[in-house]
């Protein structure tokens, strides 16, 4: 069942300078920042009546008006899933993610994920969109995540996976004799016929 959503907060001068999506995280902390980031971007959260971008700087006194339409989440059940837990504090957790184990629950696998772990390991993570899930790893992939416990927490980790502050590494294991070296300098994206599969595509990232 669907639910409307409607607030209004007027942009304290402290937060002058600041950019719209920051400052709506801050006043409707209710919500996560990629929800609002969305509901400013469908008009559904604006400034002084007007729609606006996500990377405005507001100068303080506006007044951001809410009126959205917040659908009913799936709701994810607990699993009593072995975690690998590296490292736990208030705010942020670290997992060791094996080979084998799906991230996010999807159409194929609708359970039985870590997202379903999650669940089971920190009961409060229900109210973290995504249980604090801020990246991911393939199914056949093992290695470190790091899920927020907040949403405070969340919209810090997103930023800084953004800004790219954040190092991440990756180690493969090549089965076979190389021939000759080489290296490939060119954009990575999905391939066009394999979905399971990486290729060099115009539309891809550099790497």
């Amino acid at each position: 069942m669907s639910q409307i959503v409607e607030a209004q907060q007027r942009v304290p001068v402290s937060l002058a300078g600041s950019r719209l999506d920051q400052v709506a995280a801050e006043l409707f902390a209710d919500h996560s920042r990629e929800r609002l980031k969305g509901w400013i971007k469908s008009g559904a959260l604006t400034i002084d009546g007007h729609i606006g971008k996500p990377k405005d700087r507001l100068a303080g006194g506006e007044w951001l008006q809410l009126s959205a339409t917040l659908e009913e989440q799936v709701r994810f059940e607990p699993e009593a899933i072995p975690l690998a837990v590296i490292y736990e504090d208030d705010d942020i957790l670290v997992v060791d993610k094996p080979a084998g184990l799906v991230v996010h629950p999807a159409a194929g696998n609708p359970d039985g994920t870590l997202l379903n772990a999650l669940l089971h390991h920190s009961p409060s993570l229900a109210n973290v969109p995504r249980a604090g899930i801020v990246h991911r790893l393939d199914k056949d992939t093992t290695g470190l995540m790091v899920v927020a416990k907040t949403l405070v927490a969340q919209t810090s980790l997103v930023e800084q996976l953004q800004a790219r502050t954040v190092a991440r590494e990756y180690d493969a294991v090549c089965v076979g004799v190389m021939t000759s070296g080489g290296s490939v300098d060119a954009p990575i994206g999905r391939h066009p016929k394999d979905r399971k599969r990486q290729a060099v595509h115009a539309s891809g990232k550099p790497a």
